[in-house]
């Protein structure tokens, strides 16, 4: 019996949820605890880059204890629903930090419950991507549901990317001790959908068979790595180019707030994040399949990584030439935010390909190594690109900016900012990834050799062993 409507809605409800809880860390945890509570940029930076490594190692860790699980709710669904009511919890207490802390007090208490927070996400993230196998038939059915979990993902970030300055600002106000309220209430929100949403994929997802779940240490990742060098091509340009575009977004808030300025830089921030987010999520679903009628998978590799370069370098212009009008940071932001949806589907196509590769090298298929490797390697640039900000607002001081209040309270932050400051936080934000950028292209002229023309040639070799071998 194939999936129905309610499977598949409930399935994707459990990923916009998720997501939503993953973006809101990962995109404003540095502001919120440096900017808004005043904690060291630095401190913050060297805290974000170990928890994302030691979540990284953790991941292997959470895999061997799920797939160890034998209960009569099945192996993923008590993890699930235990990992998301304790990471629910983390979430809130994370955006809720006692008033009464500050210094040394402050850092140890987000350094605790970020650490936590990594922990109980692992611990509900593995078992719903794993559990895909235990409900669907395989083929196109499986396929298709990873499609769509994939793509409401997407749509749980955008929300959080879209609406989340506007709502903590609602819930609270445009000054820090305002705004400060307003993640609390915000998180609180967001932690409560969370929950209604795994309790709906809880509820009406049931694991219809045994399936026997492969997990991978690192060591096995690292040892894969080494025997596929096309595997370690695909990787380090995946380290290259998620850099630069999380160097990219961990800063855009700062530059809304420190250096387009204004009252209503929360207004034009939400609406630039609501363009960037409709057309990352479009490249994914509508671009890439009209490019790929026309060109090689390489060749678009090559074209999108040449948009967002030129994206960054419009962008690095245009904050020089006019920072009053939000639409004209559209045209940058188009080239940027396509390049990335697209990337994001190449990228996993091209891991995907090389594990052919090292089958007909090596004699051995390391699927869950070499995809259990992408998420190590993701979670690793999230942290260096942490490190990264975190080091351009120690040295920019942006914070040092004075809060100018208008008739109706608000306030422009951007008054006072001095120009070394904005031009440090702008080479940042593109100079940075332009040379990421390169590097993966310079990297990946040299080394990869995954084409459409290879990969037929592999597809021959490998039906002609399994001929042999039959």
């Amino acid at each position: 019996m194939n999936l129905g409507f309610k499977e598949k809605l409930s399935y994707g409800l459990g990923a916009v949820g998720k997501d939503m809880v993953y973006m809101l860390s990962a995109s404003y945890i540095l502001y919120y605890y440096q900017d808004i509570l005043g904690v060291s940029a630095f401190a913050m930076g060297i805290i974000l880059m170990v928890a994302r490594v030691f979540d990284a190692f953790n991941d292997p860790i959470m895999g061997i204890v799920v797939a160890k699980t034998k209960t009569k709710w099945g192996r993923f669904r008590p993890w699930l629903l235990i990992g998301t009511l304790t990471n629910a919890a983390i979430l809130f207490l994370l955006f809720a930090a006692p008033k009464g802390l500050d210094g040394a007090g402050m850092v140890a208490y987000a350094a605790a419950f970020y650490i936590l927070w990594g922990v109980t996400y692992t611990m509900m993230d593995i078992p719903y991507w794993s559990m895909i196998p235990a409900f669907t038939k395989g083929g196109k059915e499986r396929e298709g549901l990873t499609t769509l979990a994939r793509s409401c993902a997407g749509v749980g970030s955008a929300l959080i990317t879209i609406f989340t300055m506007m709502i903590v600002h609602a819930l609270g106000g445009s000054s820090k001790a305002a705004e400060r309220d307003g993640f609390k209430w915000f998180a609180l929100i967001v932690a409560i959908l969370f929950i209604v949403f795994i309790l709906i994929t809880c509820l009406n997802i049931k694991e219809k068979s045994s399936v026997e779940m492969q997990t991978a240490g690192v060591g096995q990742m690292f040892k894969a790595l080494l025997s596929n060098d096309q595997a370690m091509t695909i990787v380090i340009a995946i380290v290259l180019i998620n850099c630069s575009i999380y160097i990219t977004s961990n800063l855009v808030i700062y530059f809304f707030k420190y250096d387009f300025g204004g009252t209503g830089w929360v207004n034009a921030y939400t609406l630039f994040n609501m363009f960037g987010g409709g057309i990352q999520i479009l490249s994914m679903m509508v671009l890439y399949p009209i490019l790929r009628k026309k060109f090689t998978n390489l060749k678009i590799f090559y074209i999108c990584l040449a948009s967002a370069i030129i994206g960054y370098a419009v962008l690095f212009g245009i904050a020089f030439v006019n920072m009053s009008n939000v639409f004209l940071l559209f045209i940058p932001g188009f080239f940027i935010f396509a390049a990335n949806g697209v990337l994001q589907v190449l990228t996993t196509v091209f891991l995907a390909n090389s594990v052919d590769y090292g089958d007909l090298k090596n004699g051995r298929r390391d699927e869950s190594v070499i995809f259990s490797m992408q998420t190590f390697v993701v979670k690793l640039a999230s942290g260096i690109a942490a490190l990264v900000a975190s080091i351009c607002l120690t040295i920019t001081s942006l914070t040092a900016g004075t809060e100018i209040k208008d008739g109706d309270e608000k306030i422009d932050f951007s008054l006072g900012v001095s120009d070394s400051s904005r031009l440090g936080l702008r080479m940042t934000m593109t100079i940075i990834p332009i040379l990421g950028l390169f590097v993966a292209i310079m990297i990946f002229k040299k080394k990869f050799i995954l084409d459409e023309k290879k990969m037929a040639e592999i597809g021959e070799e490998l039906r002609e062993r399994d001929e042999k071998q039959d």
